[in-house]
C-alpha cells in the first residue's frame, strides 16, 4: 500500500521531484567542491553546457511523443555544424545567409526523414541508424576530417555572447509579468465556463514561486556576465514549443498520433502529415543546436555530435516523456537535460573518471524509464 501510494504520488508530481532531485544533486556537488560548484561563473558555464543538449531534447520529446525516435540528430548536428563553418571559414556568406541556409537544409533532412518513416514505412530506429552512419561520413567527407577554424566573430556570439545586465532584468520582469497575465487568464476562463477552480492562495503560492526562481535565475547569472546567448535562445525555444503543444490543433494531433495513431486516423488527423512535420521540427533543433556547437567551439569539428542523440533521448526520459509515446513535455525535457549536465558538470569538478561518468549516466537512464514503467503499470 505504502509502495502504491508513493508511485501515484511521483506520478502526480513529477516535475517536482526532478527539482527536488536536482537541488540535492546541487547540494552534494557543493558540499564536495566546497562551494566552487555553484558559483555563478560554473553555473552560467553549466547552463551553457547543457544548451545543446536543450535544444536537441526540445525535439527529440516531440519525436517521442509521436511515438518514434531519431538516432541521427547528434550526427545531424555535427553535419550541420560542419556546413556553417565551411561557408563562414571558406566562403565567407554573411552571418544571416548562413543561418538561413543551415536552418533550411535541417528542415529538408528531418522532412526526408520523416517521409522515409510516414511515406515509406521504415521503422524510425532504422531511418535513424542510417542517417547516424550516412550524415557522419559525409561530414568526414566535406571536412577531410580535419577541424574548420577559426570562426567570424559574429557567429562566435551565439555559443559564446552574454545578454547585458540591464536586458537579463527587463527579460525578468517581462516573463514574470507574463506568468502573472496567463494565471489570471486561466482563472477568468475557469470561471466563465464553469470549470473546477484551484484556490487563490495556490496560485498566488505558484507564481511567488515561479518569481522567486527567475529572480534567482537573473540575478546569479547578471553576477557573473549575464545571461548566456545559447540560454536565451533555449528559453525562447522552451515557450514556443510549450505554445505549440499546448494550445494548438497541431499540439494536440502529435499527442493523439502518440497515444493511438488508429484512433487518431478514424478521427480524420493527417498521422503522415504530423510524423513529417515533427521530424522537420527535430531537422530545424538540429541547425540551431549545430550552430550554437560551432559558435561555442570557434569552429566545425569532425567529432561535433557524437553521443548527442543519447544525452537529448535521455534528458527526455528522465524529464518524465513516455518511452510508450503519447506523453512528455518541453520543460520536462529540458529540466531532464539539466540533470544531464549537472552531473558531467559536477563529476567532472570532481575528477571522476570517464567510465564512471558513463556508468552513472547510463544507470540514471535505466532508472528513470523503469519508474515510468512501473508508475504507468499502476495507473492503468
Amino acid at each position: 500500500m505504502v509502495s502504491f501510494d508513493f508511485k501515484k504520488l511521483f506520478r502526480q508530481h513529477k516535475t517536482m521531484a526532478l527539482l527536488v532531485t536536482i537541488a540535492i544533486m546541487w547540494a552534494f556537488f557543493s558540499w564536495k567542491t566546497e562551494g566552487d560548484f555553484i558559483t555563478s561563473r560554473n553555473l552560467s558555464n553549466l547552463l551553457r553546457q547543457m544548451s545543446i543538449t536543450g535544444i536537441l531534447a526540445c525535439g527529440m520529446v516531440l519525436v517521442i511523443i509521436s511515438g518514434e525516435i531519431d538516432l541521427s540528430v547528434g550526427s545531424m548536428l555535427g553535419l550541420l555544424g560542419g556546413i556553417a563553418a565551411i561557408l563562414n571559414v571558406t566562403h565567407n556568406f554573411p552571418l544571416i545567409l548562413n543561418w538561413s541556409l543551415i536552418l533550411l537544409i535541417g528542415l529538408t533532412l528531418g522532412i526526408v526523414n520523416g517521409y522515409l518513416v510516414a511515406y515509406m514505412r521504415v521503422p524510425s530506429f532504422i531511418v535513424g541508424l542510417g542517417g547516424m552512419l550516412a550524415f557522419r561520413g559525409i561530414l568526414l567527407g566535406i571536412t577531410g576530417g580535419i577541424t574548420i577554424a577559426p570562426v567570424s566573430s559574429d557567429l562566435v556570439y551565439l555559443g559564446q555572447g552574454y545578454l547585458p545586465s540591464k536586458l537579463g532584468i527587463l527579460l525578468g520582469l517581462s516573463l514574470f509579468i507574463l506568468t502573472v497575465t496567463l494565471t489570471y487568464k486561466k482563472r477568468i476562463a475557469s470561471k466563465v465556463y464553469a470549470l473546477p477552480k484551484s484556490p487563490l492562495y495556490k496560485d498566488i503560492l505558484q507564481v511567488t514561486a515561479i518569481g522567486s526562481i527567475i529572480l534567482a535565475f537573473i540575478s546569479i547569472l547578471n553576477t557573473y556576465a549575464g545571461i548566456p546567448a545559447p540560454v536565451l535562445l533555449l528559453l525562447f525555444l522552451l515557450g514556443f514549443l510549450t505554445y505549440i503543444t499546448t494550445q494548438t490543433v497541431f499540439g494536440r494531433r502529435i499527442y493523439a498520433v502518440g497515444s493511438n495513431m488508429e484512433a487518431a486516423l478514424l478521427s480524420g488527423v493527417n498521422v503522415k502529415a504530423v510524423k513529417i512535420w515533427v521530424f522537420g521540427l527535430m531537422g530545424v533543433m538540429c541547425s540551431l543546436a549545430g550552430l550554437v556547437n560551432t559558435a561555442r567551439l570557434a569552429a566545425g569539428s569532425p567529432s561535433a555530435g557524437t553521443m548527442g542523440e543519447l544525452d537529448a533521448i535521455a534528458a527526455c526520459f528522465i524529464g518524465g516523456t513516455s518511452m510508450r509515446g503519447g506523453s512528455g513535455t518541453v520543460y520536462g525535457a529540458l529540466i531532464g537535460a539539466l540533470v544531464m549536465a549537472s552531473l558531467d558538470n559536477g563529476m567532472s569538478m570532481l575528477d571522476v573518471d570517464s567510465y564512471w561518468q558513463m556508468i552513472v549516466k547510463g544507470g540514471i537512464l535505466i532508472l528513470a524509464v523503469w519508474i515510468d514503467v512501473s508508475t504507468r503499470s499502476n495507473s492503468r
